[in-house]
């Protein structure tokens, strides 16, 4: 089998940049272990324009996200199932000040594409929300299961994916192509994930993982809109809801933690009014982040032909559609991605 592009791993960013390249018309073979997709599998696929405590826009976001929808649509328009649900995110005010600024930010053209509206009374009885909130829009998640596991039988389908180990020393280098067992490409892409860490091509770069935990409750308030102040609340199509999650840099251990619940149930109980709930889920995934918090795209600067892209941490559903078009310029037309992402900013760590 001879390909353009052999791709390892195909969780988010793998399966984000194939469609890419697939679509391009070119052609491209994966090597995953469905298993290993743990931080994607378990991730909430929010995508969300205002974040952090100081409801900032997020980095790059009017790049980001005029992408983000239509990719995802084409994808499920390829696949024939729903996995994007567009959804507004609620975020209340903590006091009237939050309230006043938010009504100057109406007013910038830099904030419209993302507010649906602001209200100054309380939007839900059942939220705590005093100084009302924002509304946003360009918002919501995906159901990243039913993505991977959809595109995965698609790829098996068409004899583009081999769900094996991949093992690196099982690499040849040939004249212009890297060969793995009967496959041949012109060009090896790393987007495994925490995978890459283990590469001997990329074992030094500066990855940061995060683990995240995030829970499933089963509670009477499903609400359409996503609830995001401290942690987020999603509301399921099964009827559940979704709530989290955790960051923790420290504490890099496989397996859920009662501390981390017990964090996300204490901001939950902040936020929610209703303290009845039933515990679902309690899962955890452990998140590709780097240093600077910003992924890593781009070539070896000893192998012409072994790339990366990858270090998505926790915001992959909103950065991978428009950086898979960054990755994709370099890989057919050689054009460099900018420095912010470019993983030459870490050559020195190679």
């Amino acid at each position: 089998m001879e390909v353009d592009f052999l791709l390892v791993g195909q969780g988010l960013a793998g399966t984000v940049l194939s469609h890419q390249l697939i679509t391009g018309g070119y052609t491209v073979h994966l090597i995953d272990m469905p298993a290993e997709n743990k931080s994607s599998r378990v991730a909430a696929g929010l995508y969300n324009p205002i974040t952090g405590k100081k409801m900032v826009k997020t980095w790059n976001a009017d790049q980001l996200f005029p992408v983000i929808e239509p990719f995802y649509e084409g994808l499920e328009k390829l696949l024939g199932v729903q996995f994007l649900h567009k959804r507004p995110i609620y975020r209340p005010f903590l006091n009237v000040e939050e309230l006043n600024e938010w009504m100057g930010f109406s007013g910038d053209k830099g904030f419209e594409p993302y507010i649906e509206k602001i209200v100054d009374r309380p939007l839900f009885e059942e939220v705590q929300n005093d100084f009302g909130g924002v509304l946003l829009k360009n918002s919501g998640f995906l159901d990243l299961n039913t993505l991977l596991d959809t595109y995965s039988k698609w790829l098996l389908q068409k004899n583009m994916l081999s769900e094996k180990k991949f093992e690196e020393r099982n690499l040849n280098f040939e004249r212009g192509y890297v060969a793995y067992g009967d496959i041949r490409a012109k060009s090896l892409i790393y987007a495994n994930g925490l995978g890459a860490m283990k590469s001997g091509f990329f074992d030094g770069l500066p990855f940061a993982p995060v683990k995240g935990e995030i829970l499933t409750i089963e509670q009477s308030f499903t609400p359409y809109e996503i609830i995001n102040r401290g942690v987020f609340r999603i509301s399921l199509p099964d009827g559940n809801v979704k709530v989290g999650s955790t960051y923790s840099w420290h504490d890099l251990e496989k397996g859920i933690s009662e501390k981390a619940k017990m964090e996300i149930l204490e901001k939950h109980h902040k936020l929610i009014k209703n303290k009845d709930y039933k515990l679902i889920q309690h899962e955890f995934g452990i998140r590709p982040a780097t240093k600077d918090r910003k992924p890593f795209l781009g070539k070896h600067p000893k192998h012409e032909n072994v790339y990366l892209f990858n270090g998505f941490g926790a915001k992959g559903v909103s950065l991978a559609p428009y950086y898979s078009k960054v990755m994709t310029e370099l890989l057919t037309n050689d054009k460099e991605p900018p420095l912010d992402v470019n993983v030459k900013r870490f050559f020195s760590y190679i």
